[in-house]
């Protein structure tokens, strides 16, 4: 998953700063209160750019109350910039106006970036307050400049004549953008619609921070007490140990802890013998947010999407989803949803096969109950044992994280890229787990600097995400600083941090990110490495997914952390023969949460449901989607799906959408003699480079030589017919 910029709640970087987060909201008090003005006035380590190195965020020293300076600093001083651009008495030029306008807001962009990764990945009660406290200024600092009537004047006056000013295809493409979003912001409007708008932004920015800390609490608090280890039984003695850890951390010593992932689905459930703690594990899961209390996401997130249906109506579209998928590829929601109802029957079909086989084996065994949610993934790992004498547990010892890591993400970037990686222990960090690594390129320049925080806390968010410090500029004089994020169990001092194969996968995963960020060779911020649209920033991701099966770079980190051997070939060839396996279920578990985002999105404002009919209202909706499966719940609930909240608002489908250009692209490479060097260029130079400095299909054309095409994907998934 891509963030750019964690809660998305940089709105007022959109644009102006090339950041790109959310749109926009309530306008900013014109003159500061006593409070704040003290504030604007102290020093801060963002008010100039960083002196370490490649601008690297000085962490050591950052302190909580420079933040809220910080902010208002950087806010006056972009609002200073744009009123200088808006003065000029020179006629509007390109130079004057866009490249300005580019140059604008550095102080904003510096504490925007390292403020929001850490209340994404290491926040507190300060942060949190800070966070609230900010949400709707920053939304009201948008609107200042994207409903500036006077700087859209000058914008217009230059879109008008840009086909006369010999413009070179990125700028001409950054001209066509900044007017295209100041028109989908509201530009345009009248005074009174203006101030509609920039109510609506300013309460939406506070309920998306609210529901992305409640769920964040919520999945804190959801973790399951266990008090005797015997009904931990199935579970290795890593995670036993892990659990048991994470009780002391809680003041609960002597018992254990199965602290919660974002996911529906949880770990444990795989592993876990005693069915009655499965059950207690995932209907804790599923209730998050929805449960009552004071972190209820139920009245917060059916708000938020009223005010997202009547904003799209205000701004002249139908629904939030056709405001929102303009912009993407996929261009309108009846692209979407021609997609994923061709997916979804073939997919549910698959999932209904393997729960007959899951119910098989429960009856072989005398169970004595139907399969439950609960059930399916503990029955899945003995049905894939069985048929494929394959035990997942087995990869464990082999999947050291530092291995995969370094001799497997790194390795692979080595051989496809040329490039390579030094560790800096010279950088400081926001908490110790955190790495830095200088990556070089090729010809031994260096390229960017990698961040790597991939263990599990109370402080972080679920999930796994990338991000980055310093998004690369050749108009700035920026090389990339770009972090990956995970939540992988952190094991006892002294053990190893053994992963599962879909960590290590997503460790992959996460570093296709990395990837499009560090080799970003674009002129204007506002192109940078992954600002690229949703339904296309999860494509060079999901590639170098590629890798991790792929035999020269498997044989490098597969290897046993204790003996020092490397997995045996008849594992290895049991990993690959099970590639298609569950994949009904993983495909239909996704595609209900794409559907129900959608279905919270497509809606007009007066047909959506109010918060005590919000559970209802997404049964209904998988339902008519024809994916309602009482064993395969959605891979998130309405209540803690935080992807509807940080930035895939109407575009969960995107990774469904981007897979059908990364199986195709699997395909090239394997047509073109796979992990060469050649194939590596050929992509970075045609694709990974270019950011969002040209159209995203005309890209992958660029690539590949044609559009995407389907088939790779069906047959990966088992779709075919």
């Amino acid at each position: 998953m891509h963030i750019r910029y964690p809660l998305a709640l940089a709105a007022a970087l959109v644009l102006v700063t090339g950041a790109c987060s959310r749109d926009a909201t309530e306008p900013a008090e014109t003159e500061p209160e006593p409070a704040a003005a003290e504030a604007e006035s102290m020093d801060t380590p963002f008010d100039q750019p960083s002196d370490l190195y490649l601008a690297y965020p000085p962490f050591d020293r950052i302190r909580e109350e420079h933040y809220v300076p910080a902010f208002e600093k950087g806010m006056a001083e972009q609002l200073a910039e744009v009123e200088a651009i808006v003065n000029l008495a020179e006629p509007p030029t390109f130079e004057n106006t866009l490249v300005a306008l580019e140059r604008s807001g550095r102080t904003l962009d510096r504490v925007a970036r390292v403020f929001f990764s850490l209340t994404s990945a290491h926040t507190n009660d300060t942060l949190d307050a800070i966070d609230a406290e900010m949400a709707p200024r920053l939304a009201a600092h948008q609107d200042q400049i994207l409903l500036n009537s006077a700087l859209y004047e000058r914008i217009n006056a230059v879109y008008a004549q840009r086909d006369e000013l010999g413009l070179d295809p990125e700028s001409y493409r950054l001209v066509e953008k900044y007017h295209e979003n100041f028109v989908r912001a509201g530009a345009g409007l009248g005074d009174e619609d203006k101030a509609a708008l920039k109510a609506m932004n300013a309460e939406l920015a506070g309920l998306e921070t609210r529901f992305s800390q409640n769920a964040l609490e919520e999945m804190n608090a959801a973790a399951i007490v266990v008090a005797d280890v015997a009904e931990l039984d199935g579970l290795s003695d890593n995670a036993i140990a892990a659990a048991a850890e994470a009780a002391r951390e809680r003041g609960l010593e002597g018992q254990y802890v199965i602290t919660m992932l974002n996911t529906s689905g949880q770990p444990a459930l795989a592993s876990l013998t005693n069915r009655a703690l499965r059950e207690r594990i995932h209907k804790a899961s599923l209730a998050r947010g929805s449960h009552g209390g004071e972190h209820d996401n139920r009245e917060v997130l059916t708000r938020i999407l009223k005010l997202r249906a009547e904003r799209a109506q205000l701004l002249g579209y139908e629904n939030h989803a056709a405001y929102k998928l303009e912009s993407q590829t996929a261009r309108t929601p009846e692209a979407v949803n021609e997609r994923l109802a061709t997916l979804a029957p073939a997919a549910v079909a698959n999932a209904q096969r393997e729960a007959a086989d899951l119910q098989a084996m429960i009856d072989a065994e005398d169970g004595g109950f139907q399969l439950a949610s609960w059930d399916w993934d503990f029955y899945a790992e003995k049905v894939r044992k069985a048929r494929y004498d394959f035990d997942e547990s087995a990869l464990r010892p082999y999947l050291e994280l530092d291995n995969v890591l370094q001799n497997g993400v790194f390795h692979a970037a080595n051989q496809v890229y040329g490039l390579s990686f030094e560790e800096r222990t010279d950088l400081p960090t926001y908490h110790e787990d955190v790495r830095v690594w200088e990556v070089f390129d090729a010809d031994g320049s260096t390229l960017a600097l990698f961040i790597g925080d991939f263990f599990a806390r109370p402080s972080k968010r679920g999930g796994a995400w990338m991000l980055d410090y310093v998004a690369q500029s050749r108009l700035l004089g920026q090389l990339a600083v770009v972090a990956n994020h995970q939540n992988i169990p952190k094991p006892p001092a002294g053990e190893p941090a053994l992963l599962t194969w879909d960590e290590a996968n997503t460790m992959f995963h996460e570093f296709g990110h990395a990837l499009h960020g560090m080799f970003s060779d674009v002129e204007y911020p506002y192109f940078s490495g992954t600002e690229v649209p949703r339904d296309f920033v999860e494509f060079p991701s999901q590639v170098n997914e590629m890798w991790i099966t792929w035999p020269e770079v498997l044989e490098h980190f597969a290897i046993h952390h204790e003996t020092g051997e490397a997995m045996p070939p008849e594992l290895v060839e049991r990993i690959l023969a099970t590639q298609q396996f569950n994949q009904g279920f993983a495909t239909t578990e996704y595609l209900a949460s794409a559907l129900l985002d959608q279905a919270l999105h497509q809606r007009q404002a007066d047909a959506l449901p109010d918060a005590d009919g919000l559970l209802a209202f997404e049964a209904e909706a998988l339902a008519a989607a024809g994916v309602a499966m009482d064993t395969v719940p959605p891979r998130y609930r309405s209540t803690y799906f935080n992807h509807i909240v940080i930035g895939y608002e109407s575009g969960y489908y995107a990774y469904i959408w981007s897979e059908v250009m990364d199986a195709d692209t699997v395909e090239w490479f394997k047509e073109n003699g796979g992990m060469t060097r050649e194939n590596g260029d050929h992509f970075r130079r045609t694709l990974l480079s270019r950011g969002g400095a040209e159209d995203a299909l005309a890209l992958f054309r660029a690539f590949r030589g044609r559009d995407p095409e389907i088939e790779p994907l069906l047959e990966r998934r088992g779709l075919k017919p």
